[in-house]
């Protein structure tokens, strides 16, 4: 009967992670991407279409035109002025004198493509572009006042009664300063002598979607920082529906926008590996967020979502002839916490290291942070991503040696001790407080601790899902190889059979669990739950099927280290005395019992 159920249970799951796969490759094609209403800028359009050259920066130098790709659209009103250092290109627009994109040099727009990765294109209005300003808009033309190596000063003047000046440096043009960080003011002027009351200005955060078809939108969201808790907000929170509103217990209707009101010492529009964070110099009150509607990838059915929003803040009065200055910082770059957690209010919070309930519960925002710096730190040592994981786990096998030690050996204990409590089992069979009563005993007598080989597990899990987290989100794994691994930052698919992909690493993961668990000393002989443990490794691989393929390498070499820590615990460690049964205790006494020389003697 048992090796019944656990032939059903497996294909059981089989058939779920088999419909999992064809269900997602034949679903119908998304519904068309929703016309765009007034309230919302349109897209610039995408695909093989000619793009137009780029105009000449200030200073005369034409941009690269086979180094980085253009902007989709072209705007004839539009003129473009650059800033660049080592690691970045901005784009400047004198459209709203703002950030029109950022180009990052070190990361690549695809795998297989020499053209870096630009955060807000396409975009839906220009970074850092003022809103809810009478007169001022996206679209108010600029022009450009001074333009230097490292900083761009636009001016216009709104019927000659406000003048507004935007001044940009970027960093690593200023020592000390961080070269994905560009520096923003704003000086609003009176021109008219009558003064200017006090308004509200929105400064737009930019555009971002998902990086990759494997990217579900775990990371994608507009997210705030009051100095000591996150706020998120969510496509899935625009998009409506869901379990509460399947009940009635809230609205699920599709909203067109959604501000959420609270200080904002920063906020960020972010995804899966890249960032855009402004800091005012003093906090906003608030945040709204919109939903972008995007083309699937190539290949995939799974629609494109992204988002765009902006941070409110309140522009003070001004009296006659006066002014007012809003600025702060800027930071578009990748998610390198190494890089982010020099920032003084805690800009490294975007990294999301606990971005689910049960992460934070695992303490993973205390242990993720620490990963990293040591994954960073060996890979500086290394040069290779791969063999960074693979020594970071040798160290934290190396830190956990002395728990799991003693849980093997308590498992070792615990193995002896199940012809006793079987024949308990069946001596208590119709009571069961005698049944517990006397198990408790029998742990007590031979010092055995029946949680003693839950220990891994509870060491193990914090460190499993604080990696996972981490990885997540690390900017510096995406297209890092490793052997036959293009990518470490997503499933080392080698091919498909029939659609579904065939993943090496995850099951050289499962190989290693099911290896494990026949190497360890079972610690019960209850049908049930040794079902249960025969199925784990089947249900994990499955869990961890499409995961990052750096988490199935850490987890098969934890695993390869694991079983050569058991094999030598099993060949070292003594047998020790015989179990001691405290239900007979003259027996227990001389040391002499055994379940199987009492069975002769009740036979006989």
């Amino acid at each position: 009967m048992d090796k019944k159920n656990t032939v059903i249970g497996v294909l059981l799951l089989v058939a779920a992670f088999a419909t999992l796969f064809i269900g997602q490759r034949y679903a119908p094609p998304p519904p068309p991407a929703p016309e765009v209403v007034p309230s919302q800028a349109p897209l610039p359009t995408t695909g093989n279409q000619a793009t137009p050259t780029p105009p000449a920066n200030a200073n005369g130098v034409p941009p690269l035109e086979t180094e980085f790709a253009a902007l989709a659209d072209e705007n004839l009103d539009e003129v473009e002025t650059y800033l660049e250092n080592d690691y970045v290109r901005v784009s400047f627009t004198n459209l709203g004198g703002a950030v029109g994109d950022v180009a990052f040099k070190h990361y690549a727009q695809s795998r297989d493509s020499s053209l870096p990765f630009v955060f807000n294109q396409p975009r839906v209005e220009p970074m850092l572009a003022i809103t809810n300003v009478p007169g001022i808009g996206p679209e108010t033309p600029f022009e450009v006042v001074s333009s230097t190596s490292s900083e761009i000063v636009f001016r216009t003047v709104l019927e000659g009664r406000l003048e507004i000046v935007r001044r940009y440096s970027l960093g690593s043009t200023l020592e000390g300063s961080d070269p994905y960080l560009i520096r923003h003011d704003t000086t609003f002027t009176d021109l008219s002598g009558t003064g200017a009351p006090q308004t509200i200005a929105a400064l737009s955060l930019g555009t971002t979607s998902l990086v990759s078809p494997h990217d579900y939108g775990q990371y994608l969201n507009i997210m705030t920082w009051d100095g000591e808790e996150e706020t998120l907000t969510k496509p899935g929170e625009l998009e409506g529906g869901g379990f509460l509103a399947f009940f009635g217990l809230k609205d699920g209707s599709p909203k067109s926008s959604l501000t959420k009101q609270g200080t904002v010492v920063w906020s960020s529009v972010k995804n899966q590996f890249f960032a855009a964070v402004y800091t005012g110099d003093t906090p906003g009150f608030s945040t709204t967020a919109r939903r972008v509607e995007l083309p699937p990838f190539e290949g995939s059915s799974r629609p494109n979502k992204g988002l765009t929003g902006v941070v409110n803040y309140t522009v003070p009065a001004m009296m006659g002839g006066g002014s007012t200055v809003m600025g702060g910082d800027f930071y578009v770059g990748p998610k390198e916490y190494e890089r982010l957690r020099k920032f003084e209010q805690d800009q490294s919070e975007v990294m999301q290291f606990a971005p689910f309930f049960f992460s934070k519960m695992f303490l993973s925002g205390i242990i993720a942070p620490i990963l990293n710096l040591t994954m960073v730190t060996m890979h500086d040592w290394v040069g290779n991503w791969g063999i960074a994981i693979i020594l970071m786990t040798l160290l934290l096998k190396i830190v956990t040696l002395p728990f799991t030690l003693a849980a093997s050996r308590s498992a070792k204990r615990m193995g002896k001790l199940q012809p006793l409590m079987k024949e308990v089992r069946e001596k208590y069979k119709d009571n069961p407080q005698k049944m517990n009563e006397a198990t408790l005993k029998i742990f007590k007598e031979n010092k055995v601790n029946p949680m003693g080989g839950c220990l891994p597990i509870l060491i193990t899990m914090p460190l499993f899902i604080a990696f996972f987290s981490m990885l997540q989100g690390t900017a510096e794994l995406r297209f890092s190889g490793f052997l036959w691994t293009a990518d470490l930052s997503a499933p080392d698919t080698v091919f498909r059979i029939f659609g579904l992909p065939l993943n090496i690493m995850p099951l050289l993961m499962g190989a290693t669990m099911v290896y494990q668990m026949r190497l360890t000393p079972t610690p019960t002989t209850d049908n049930a739950q040794q079902t249960i443990m025969k199925l784990m490794p089947i249900v994990f691989t499955l869990i961890c099927y499409n995961f990052a393929a750096a988490l199935a390498l850490y987890s098969t070499v934890n695993g390869v280290f694991t079983i050569i820590q058991q094999v030598i615990v099993n060949k070292t460690t003594k047998d020790g005395p015989e179990p001691v049964n405290p239900l007979e205790p003259a027996q227990a006494k001389s040391g002499e019992w055994n379940p199987k020389k009492r069975k002769k003697n009740k036979k006989k």
